[in-house]
Parts: structure tokens; C-alpha cells; sequence
């Protein structure tokens, strides 16, 4: 989403939570059209998106705009590649959207979840959306969103503002989870909180985790964090300019993660904060004010910053079959 100014950040406070497991090699269960949300996208009554409703496989924009909208319980299943350059899709409460294979891609238009819950988007890979359709990924003033296993890029042939970003969080967006993504080739990936004027709206919310990621080629934000807590584990950081950014009281848990080839991996700005477990960080720099946040109010486990690499590549991404 566009933003008026350049700092991000997170604020909240961590509740107790169960221990982590740690050193547990990743290995990725059989995917479900019943599966549910992990992370913070677990809390708050969980995410179970359209399970238990109607299920609809499209091959059409038309069809595709058509099935995701309204609240309805649906799992809408996406067969083969949609191109067409357009506004960001609305999709509504209690929808599941489920590539089918990896050859499920949208090109050209992205995807928005705004005053809606409980959604799971899943298996897409989404491309190409230019800055005047919006973000590929956006979710506002929303609750409940577990994104798993999308592919997400542009290039860095054009200007910076040539597109938007690649998967955005604010006005109090919550209970978010990105999952074994690909996120790759783009000027500015992934901001949570879009403005330093936005505290009233946002504190207290943007509870976003980011898990067994690979993020590749970016310029910046990865992710950008205002107003909100964020819990960053087992990510793959390769050739990134502008890895975490916490600011204007932001609090980051960030544990098991790797970073080669890059020049900041973790860092404060404004008064954000970040607490550091067993990460890698390959030389790049770390500069983050020490946080709070130690713990959160769900189980995880963690691969080990040593085994992150080959846990994530390969696996992140719409690698999945239904």
C-alpha cells in the first residue's frame, strides 16, 4: 500500500506462551483443502478460512472474482494461470483460495482482504500488479489471514514505484500469519503499518508472524514493521539490501532465521525493537534496540538458524498439490 512516510514499525505487549521446539528439521505434511491457519493467524478463534462450505474450481478472471466474493463459507480452487492487469480482487469472510498445482498463478491483478476475517489464500503465485492496481497481496482492517505457500515478485528492471508492495499488513490489520513463501525480485516486499500518523488506529494490532520463508533479490522491507508485534522465524534472507525493520515502538521476536549476501539483516529506527535468538545474520549488520517480546501465545517450532537454508529453498513457494 502507498504511504506517506518511510518508517514502519510494531507496539505490543507479549503474552505467555508455550516453549518452542527447537532444532526440528521442517518437514511439510500433506496439504488439505481442510488445513488451518498457524501462528498468530491461529489465534482469536483460529483460521479456517471456507472449510466445511461449498468448494468451486476456476479458470477465468471472471469466474475467479465472481467465486471469492461475499461471506459465505467457500474453498475456491484455482486450476492454471489468470492474466489480466486490474484493481486488486475483494475477497470476502470465510473464504478459502487454493492453487491447485504449482502451475495456479495470477499475473497482472492482486488480491485484498478489507473489513473481512477469517480468510486463507494458499498456493498462488501472484506477479507483475503494477502500483496503480495495488498491492499483490493487501490486507486492511482485517482479522484472521493465513497466506501459505504463495509466490510473490515483480522485477527491479523499473523505478521503485513502478509497482506497489508485494504483501502489505495495515489499518489494524491482525492475527496474520505468512507461511513458506517465496518472496522475490522487488523494490519494497512487505510493510505493516503504512503511516507514523497511524498509532490510534494501529496499536494493539498488526500481530503478524512470518515463518519458513524464502525471501531473494529485494531492495527493501522484509518485513517493514509499525505499530504492532511481529514474530519472525525460521526465514531464508538472500542478497537483501534491507532485511527487518523495527520502528516507532515496534516489538520483534526474530529466532532461527539466515541471512547471505546481505547488507542489513536487523535494525531499529524510531525506538523499534527486536529481540535476537540464534540467527545468522552472515556479516550483514544488527542494530536493533533490545525488546520484550520473548515469547508468543502459540506453539512453533524452530529448524535452527543452521538448517534453515535447506528447510526453506525448494520448499517455500506454491509447491504444493490438491
Amino acid at each position: 500500500m502507498k504511504f506517506l512516510a518511510l518508517s514502519l514499525g510494531f507496539v505490543a505487549l507479549a503474552a505467555a506462551s508455550p516453549t518452542p521446539t527447537v532444532n526440528e528439521v521442517h518437514v511439510e505434511k500433506r496439504a488439505s483443502l481442510n488445513d488451518a491457519g498457524t501462528g498468530y493467524a491461529s489465534q482469536n478463534g483460529g483460521t479456517t478460512g471456507g472449510a466445511g462450505g461449498t468448494t468451486t474450481t476456476v479458470s477465468t478472471y471472471a469466474q475467479f472474482t465472481a467465486a471469492v466474493a461475499g461471506t459465505a463459507k467457500k474453498v475456491v480452487v484455482v486450476s492454471g494461470a489468470i492474466s489480466t492487469a486490474a484493481a486488486q480482487v475483494k475477497v470476502g469472510s470465510n473464504t478459502s483460495i487454493i492453487g491447485k498445482n504449482s502451475g495456479a498463478k495470477l499475473s497482472g491483478f492482486g488480491l485484498i482482504v478489507k473489513n473481512e476475517k477469517n480468510v486463507i489464500i494458499r498456493n498462488i503465485a501472484i506477479s507483475k500488479v503494477l502500483a496503480a492496481n495495488g498491492d499483490a497481496l493487501g490486507v486492511q482492517v482485517a482479522t484472521n489471514v493465513w497466506i501459505d505457500h504463495v509466490d510473490l515478485s515483480s522485477d527491479l528492471d523499473h523505478d521503485k514505484d513502478y509497482y506497489d508492495g508485494l504483501i502489505d499488513f495495515t489499518h489494524a490489520a491482525d492475527f496474520v500469519t505468512v507461511s513458506n513463501s517465496y518472496i522475490h525480485d522487488h523494490w519494497k516486499a512487505s510493510l505493516v503499518g503504512h503511516s507514523d500518523s497511524n498509532s490510534a488506529e494501529d496499536t494493539g494490532h498488526l500481530r503478524i508472524t512470518y515463518s519458513n520463508n524464502y525471501w531473494y533479490n529485494i531492495n527493501s522491507r522484509t518485513p517493514s514493521l509499525r505499530f504492532g508485534t511481529g514474530h519472525v522465524y525460521n526465514n531464508y534472507f538472500l542478497s537483501v539490501n534491507d532485511g527487518i525493520n523495527t520502528r516507532l515502538g515496534a516489538q520483534v521476536l526474530a529466532e532461527s532465521n539466515t541471512w547471505s549476501s546481505s547488507k542489513k539483516a536487523l535494525y531499529s529506527t524510531d525506538a523499534g525493537y527486536a529481540v535476537s535468538v540464534d540467527n545468522d545474520f552472515g556479516g550483514a549488520e544488527y542494530s536493533a534496540l533490545v525488546g520484550t517480546l520473548t515469547s508468543v501465545p502459540y506453539s512453533y517450532s524452530k529448524v535452527g538458524s543452521g538448517n534453515v537454508k535447506s528447510a526453506v529453498v525448494g520448499s517455500a513457494g506454491n509447491t504444493l498439490s490438491f
